[in-house]
């Protein structure tokens, strides 16, 4: 048995979103599931033939006895709004994500919910998180119906929006840890650090895409492993699009001039770019630099001059504009001799001028796994010190 007890580092401060949603899914089983699940339908509810003749038509004749003798008014409700792929309802996409099917699958749910959703929601913002939830939910869900069109059964649970973030925090966290208890009774049973894309992998592969391939895709014993899979694939699409699109970007500080004619036209000017950066004109090649398609600034620069117009920018009121020449950097020499520098950089930026502690913090842990110079080494400690006494709950070491 594998549990989830918590992740670190997390931010500080209420996830306000991510909170309000596990207090929605726990109120609707506490007066909705529960109240429901102990009266029996009445007789002469529409409902109650259409969902015995769903019954009737997918499940073989045992099971459907065994179902029917045991159906509660909650059944109806489920079979009313869970999402039915051979009926499938705008309101019911919604409204599924809400539901459950007992108390351990709420819990299940909620756990990951709790332990994940905080990083993600820090990460985006709750606005942006909220529509990123509900869309994951809605493509896990649609995913699901694409694999089994004909099914009249409800689908319902948080399980494919909470596998959309689990998505997210997967590309965006890779060096993250999260506590995990583990018993093997009586062989071993303890609190261990697991690395976060270990954990999730693990979720991905092991619970979902072995099981998937294992029932061809019908859900087995209940489980709609093509949802979660749909979830975490979604989330893994856009957080991907997302940290392309941060490298890619124009900083808002170097919008371009329309009177003032596009350099890429003009490769005489790119040697001159990189000549003005070269020699520490930093401040007339910056609009020049941004002024570029992001394609014609890769190996543009020499990694040092890369490095010292990442900090000139940060040390002269462009922090995201630093961030961008930092993360440019990492494209182009990931494994350079500067490669330590970027990190610490980019980590700083993410930690003093964006105030996003757990994104710096892959930067940071990375500076210490790039041999960095001694005097690089200590900025890197200091600032994981930093995240480690920002955090909800406590770091326990940083590497």
């Amino acid at each position: 048995m594998f549990l989830p007890l918590g992740d670190e580092p997390n931010p500080r401060g209420v996830p306000v979103v991510t909170y309000s949603l596990i207090g929605i899914n726990v109120a609707v089983f506490l007066f909705v599931t529960l109240p429901l699940s102990a009266v029996p339908p009445g007789l002469d509810d529409p409902a109650l033939a259409e969902y015995l003749r769903a019954l009737e038509s997918q499940l073989s004749p045992r099971m459907a006895l065994a179902a029917l003798q045991q159906v509660s008014a909650y059944d109806l409700v489920v079979f009313s709004y869970g999402f039915r792929p051979i009926d499938p309802d705008l309101l019911a996409l919604f409204t599924s994500m809400f539901l459950h099917g007992g108390f351990m699958h709420l819990a299940g749910n909620m756990l990951f919910l709790w332990i994940y959703g905080d990083n993600v929601e820090h990460r985006l913002g709750p606005a942006r998180y909220l529509v990123a939830y509900l869309g994951t939910g809605i493509l896990a869900t649609l995913s699901h119906a694409v694999l089994d069109l004909g099914s009249a059964l409800p689908m319902v649970g948080a399980s494919g929006a909470i596998s959309g973030v689990l998505g997210f925090y997967f590309v965006w966290f890779p060096r993250n840890r999260v506590r995990l208890w583990i018993m093997l009774f009586p062989i071993f049973m303890n609190v261990v650090y697991a690395p976060a894309r270990l954990v999730l992998g693990i979720y991905l592969i092991v619970d979902n895409l072995l099981p998937f391939l294992a029932t061809r895709g019908a859900g087995g014993g209940g489980v709609a492993y093509g949802a979660h899979i749909g979830g975490f694939v979604g989330g893994l699409a856009y957080a991907w699009w997302s940290e392309r699109r941060e490298v890619q970007r124009r900083p808002a500080d170097f919008e371009p001039d329309p009177e003032v004619p596009a350099f890429d036209a003009d490769p005489s000017s790119v040697r001159g770019i990189r000549q003005l950066i070269a020699a520490g004109e930093h401040e007339r090649a910056a609009p020049a630099y941004f002024g570029l398609s992001p394609a014609r600034t890769a190996r543009l620069l020499m990694p040092v001059d890369s490095i010292n117009f990442g900090r000139w920018l940060a040390n002269n009121g462009h922090p995201d504009a630093a961030l961008v020449v930092y993360q440019r950097h990492l494209r182009d020499y990931p494994l350079g001799p500067y490669a330590a520098e970027a990190h610490l950089g980019a980590g700083l930026v993410q930690l003093y001028a964006r105030n996003q502690p757990t994104a710096a913090y892959q930067h940071l842990v990375a500076v210490l796994d790039a041999d960095p110079h001694p005097e690089t080494e200590e900025y890197a400690r200091r600032a994981l010190a930093d995240i480690a006494a920002r955090q909800k709950f406590r770091v326990h070491g940083v590497h």
